[in-house]
C-alpha cells in the first residue's frame, strides 16, 4: 500500500512524463467576436486551441467541441460565469492535446496530422443560445449560437474553407452540440468536402428518473427558455416537437443529413448520475455509492440500470437504419471516450468485435468500413474501463 509521499512522487513523475511527451497548445481568443455580441456568459471573447496539420493531413480538419453540462437558471449561470465554463478569462493558456487530438501517429493513427481544434465551451447552452438583451444586474450574456458562428468563421478564414475532410466532434454537451450543428457545419464547407459528425457521450435520453419524474426534460426546457435556444435548434425537429424535446438526440439525429457516428456507453455514468438518479429523485442518497462505482450497485439498482440500457438502445435503434451512420455502443460505466488516451487508442482500450474506438471511427471517416456495433449487457465486456468516481467528481446538475 502506497503512503502519501510515495503517491505524491508517483503523481509528480507521471505529470513530468506527460509534460515531456504531451502536446500543449496555446489559446486563441476570437477578439473581433465581441463586437458581434458573440461572447461567453460574462461577456469575454470566445476561444479555441488550434494545432496545425501537416503532410497528408494539411487540408483535413477535426473540430472538437468541449463539454461541460449546461446552466438552466440565472443563479446557476451566474456561478458558472466565474469559471472556465463561463469566461475565457478563467481558461488555461496552454491546453494538453491527447487521444483524438494527439499529434502522435501511434496514439491517434488517423487524425494525428490533421488540423485539430479544441473549441472552448463558455455559453452553457451547447452553442444554441441567443438572447439580445443583457440583464444589467447579472450581466449574463446568452450568446452560444453567435459564439459557434464566430469561431467557425475564424477557422474558415484560417484555412478550413479549403478542407478536403472535416469532422465535427465533441464530448458530452459538446457531443450534443456536434449533432445540433452537424448540418449547419456541413453548409459552411465546400460541396466537395468529406464532412462527418462524431457525437461522443452526447446521446442524452428522454426518460423517467428513479422517482418516476422526467427531471431531465424539465431541465432542458429551462435551458432552452433561458438561453433563447428555440430558433437555433434543428428546424427538422422544432417543426414537429416542442423546442425542449429537440435537445434530445433521439428526436433530432434521424433527420440529420450529414453522416453521423454515435459513440456512447449504454451505461453512461453522467446519465446514470444526472438523468436516471439525480439528486432531486434520490434525496436520501441511496444511489450515491452505486453512482460512484458500478461494482457497488445492488441487484435492484443494476436491474434499473439494465432497463435504462434497454431504453437507450431502443432510442438509438429507433433512429432507423442508415448506410452512413456509424455506431459504437459499449457497456462500460464511463462518460466521454474520445478525449482519454486509454479509452481512445491504447494497448488495453475497450473494444467491440476486437475493434478499438479509434479504429472504428477512423474506418468510418475514411470510408474503409462501416462500424455499427452494440455491446452485450454489463458485465460481459472484459475490455471495459469502468470509471470510479469520488463524491467531488462532476457535481450533479
Amino acid at each position: 500500500m502506497f503512503n502519501f509521499k510515495q503517491w505524491l512522487t508517483l503523481v509528480v513523475c507521471s505529470l513530468a512524463i506527460l509534460k515531456a511527451e504531451g502536446l500543449f497548445v496555446n489559446i486563441t481568443f476570437v477578439r473581433n467576436a465581441v463586437a458581434k455580441g458573440a461572447v461567453c456568459l460574462d461577456g469575454s471573447p470566445p476561444a479555441y486551441h488550434l494545432h496545425r496539420g501537416s503532410g497528408t493531413g494539411i487540408n483535413s480538419w477535426l473540430i472538437q467541441l468541449e463539454g461541460g453540462g449546461w446552466c438552466h437558471n440565472v443563479t446557476n449561470c451566474v456561478s458558472r460565469m466565474h469559471t472556465k465554463l463561463g469566461s475565457s478569462k478563467k481558461m488555461v493558456e496552454n491546453l494538453a492535446f491527447s487521444a483524438i487530438l494527439s499529434n502522435k501517429e501511434q496514439r491517434n493513427p488517423d487524425f494525428y496530422n490533421w488540423n485539430r481544434v479544441k473549441v472552448r465551451y463558455c455559453d452553457g447552452s451547447s452553442f444554441t443560445g441567443d438572447v439580445k438583451a443583457v440583464n444589467p444586474a447579472t450581466k449574463l450574456h446568452f450568446r452560444g449560437a453567435r459564439v459557434w458562428l464566430a469561431v467557425m468563421q475564424e477557422l474558415l478564414a484560417k484555412g478550413m474553407r479549403n478542407a478536403e475532410n472535416a469532422v465535427l466532434s465533441g464530448c458530452s454537451a459538446g457531443g450534443l452540440a456536434s449533432l445540433m450543428h452537424c448540418d449547419g457545419f456541413r453548409a459552411l464547407l465546400p460541396m466537395g468536402t468529406n464532412v462527418k459528425c462524431l457525437s461522443d457521450a452526447g446521446f442524452f435520453l428522454n426518460t423517467r428518473d428513479v422517482s418516476g419524474a422526467r427531471y431531465i426534460k424539465s431541465y432542458f426546457n429551462d435551458v432552452v427558455n433561458l438561453h433563447g435556444s428555440a430558433k437555433n435548434l434543428p428546424r427538422s425537429c422544432t417543426s414537429r416537437l416542442t423546442p425542449a424535446m429537440c435537445f434530445f438526440p433521439q428526436y433530432v439525429a434521424r433527420k440529420i443529413k450529414t453522416p453521423v457516428f454515435i459513440l456512447n456507453a449504454a451505461y453512461d455514468s453522467w446519465q446514470i448520475k444526472n438523468i436516471l438518479s439525480p439528486r432531486a429523485a434520490d434525496p436520501d442518497g441511496k444511489w450515491q455509492s452505486c453512482q460512484l462505482d458500478i461494482k457497488n450497485c445492488q441487484q435492484s439498482q443494476l436491474k434499473v440500470m439494465q432497463d435504462f440500457r434497454l431504453a437507450f438502445l431502443s432510442a438509438v435503434i429507433g433512429l432507423g437504419r442508415s448506410a452512413s451512420r456509424g455506431m459504437f455502443i459499449d457497456s462500460c460505466y464511463t462518460h466521454c471516450q474520445t478525449e482519454t488516451q486509454t479509452s481512445w487508442f491504447w494497448q488495453d482500450s475497450p473494444t467491440l468485435n476486437r475493434t478499438t474506438i479509434a479504429k472504428a471511427v477512423g474506418d468510418w471517416v475514411y470510408n474503409r468500413k462501416l462500424f455499427q456495433k452494440i455491446d452485450c449487457p454489463y458485465p460481459c465486456n472484459p475490455t471495459c474501463h469502468h470509471r470510479v468516481f469520488t463524491p467531488q467528481d462532476a457535481p450533479p446538475i
